[in-house]
């Protein structure tokens, strides 16, 4: 790596990593990742995380990350969840929302003072999809009704990924879900988690760091490397996850910068 490079690395003050794959999967943490959090500490740093997982709110992140060993605090994370909240509040306030995905996200929204229907039977504005573990072919039925009898319903989905990483492989994701959904309903819908730019603005508005200083850091190239693509900053691309070496050949979404694993990349920063 030419001395250019580690010097522009160098200057990176604000980190905002995915999780599933990238630092950690399910509840075991990647090699590197507690150095690597360490070393943004010491350099007067924040590492923000920026998930496009529906499935959590961010008091379960807070409360997944202590078991795991990481210190971290609800403002810590921005997810595909708080996205969308951020969404509903300019565009449908008072709006009604059919909504399938967990019971941590319907509380989530709830909480937020959303109008919120879960039973399929209320005249609803919007129809909002997210990574839900808990579906069931009643709720995707209910999403299909909607979206075929009432065309004007504004479609929303947290996040695009089709699946989504586990300590045996990957599950669908809500992206796989609105695939299923679409061909049903022959409709897609406009997609609020990353690669919205919208997620990494909020982050630079929350911790006060630049544009410049900034680094996403992710396994996925459609969603982690395009959402930095999209909001101007530079992008990491780690090889744990979805991603691999060759899918970069076919890709628009190409990484700033590329490594093996989160310990590669620690180990970039601290000069070993």
């Amino acid at each position: 790596m030419s001395e250019q490079i580690r010097s522009k690395m160098h200057k990176k003050k604000l980190f905002l990593f995915d999780i599933d794959g990238t630092i950690a999967v399910d509840e075991r943490v990647f090699e590197g990742t507690m150095e690597l959090l360490s070393y943004i500490r010491s350099i007067g740093g924040r590492s923000v995380y920026i998930t496009n997982n529906s499935t959590k709110s961010r008091a379960d992140y807070v409360e997944k990350f202590h078991r795991m060993g990481i210190e971290a605090e609800e403002s810590d994370f921005i997810t595909a969840t708080y996205a969308t909240c951020q969404y509903l509040k300019k565009n449908h306030r008072n709006d009604w929302i059919y909504v399938a995905g967990t019971k941590s996200f319907i509380q989530e929204l709830e909480q937020e003072g959303f109008h919120v229907t879960t039973d399929g039977q209320r005249d609803v504005q919007v129809v909002l999809v997210g990574f839900d573990s808990e579906l069931t072919y009643e709720k995707v039925t209910c999403v299909c009704r909607y979206l075929l009898t009432r065309p004007d319903c504004v479609y929303l989905a947290t996040n695009p990924d089709l699946c989504c990483p586990t300590g045996f492989g990957s599950i669908p994701d809500c992206g796989a879900i609105c695939k299923m959904i679409s061909y049903a309903a022959k409709r897609m819908p406009l997609y609020l988690g990353k690669p919205n730019p919208a997620i990494v603005e909020y982050c630079l508005e929350q911790a006060g760091f630049s544009k410049e200083e900034t680094l996403v850091v992710g396994d996925r190239l459609y969603t982690d490397i395009a959402v930095g693509i999209a909001a101007d900053v530079d992008t990491a691309l780690v090889f744990t996850g979805e991603a691999k070496p060759e899918d970069l050949k076919d890709s628009e979404y190409l990484p700033t910068w590329k490594f093996d694993s989160i310990r590669q990349l620690a180990d970039c920063f601290m000069g070993k």
